[in-house]
């Protein structure tokens, strides 16, 4: 879907996936540098196309409401999720050939299996932290749109904002025992998830925590 929409639009979708709540017409201005004219413009074509509506409105301090634009379901699964198809077929298999009740320890085995054959590829990483930032890099590429953020205390965190299973996870939350998986076995941590798209959070944001603790 997004090959076939021009870079602005892209854009302006991102900065919306970015912004569970909705963001407004000057708020879109800002973060594209163009005219709010422009945005309109963008806007109704990407609404034609199904991929953004009208959301809720916002006080604007004693003016008139803000409309604010968000992604609809279409629009969200428009954005690149690399292995989410294979997810699908796992899934499928696993629960005919383990039975439901032992789902979720077999998707995380499968899970570790992955990163143990993606860390091979990076045998240099030492420290959590290192381990951390590669993680990142691997789950951007795979489509997460991760990106890794440090909370107040300096502890090192991932975010991630483009859930490859989001569908799946709405309807079976079994599957991020994949997820987990292969992020516990790569950063050699416990993996606690602190926001979960799937639960209405905005992002999905994993903390790790280490097995000693």
């Amino acid at each position: 879907m997004l090959n076939t929409i021009g870079e602005r639009q892209k854009q302006l979708l991102k900065l919306l996936r970015g912004s569970r709540p909705g963001l407004s017409v000057d708020e879109l201005s800002k973060g594209l540098e163009i005219t709010r004219n422009a945005v309109r413009q963008h806007l109704s074509s990407l609404e034609g196309a199904g991929l953004v509506t009208a959301g809720n409105t916002r006080p604007s301090g004693g003016g008139r409401p803000q409309q604010l634009y968000v992604l609809t379901e279409l629009g969200k699964e428009s954005f690149p999720r690399q292995y989410s198809w294979l997810a699908q077929l796992v899934l499928a298999s696993v629960r005919r050939e383990e039975g439901v009740e032992n789902m979720g320890k077999r998707l995380s085995e499968i899970g570790a299996g992955i990163a143990e054959q993606i860390r091979g590829q990076y045998p240099d990483l030492n420290t959590k932290e290192e381990k951390i930032d590669k993680l990142t890099e691997v789950m951007d590429q795979l489509g997460y749109n991760a990106k890794s953020a440090t909370l107040p205390n300096g502890e090192k965190v991932i975010e991630a904002d483009n859930c490859v299973f989001h569908q799946m996870a709405a309807k079976d939350m079994e599957i991020c025992h994949l997820d987990r998986g292969l992020m516990e076995t790569f950063t050699d941590s416990k993996v606690e998830q602190h926001e979960c798209m799937a639960r209405g959070g905005e992002l999905c944001r994993f903390r790790f925590v280490s097995k000693k603790e």
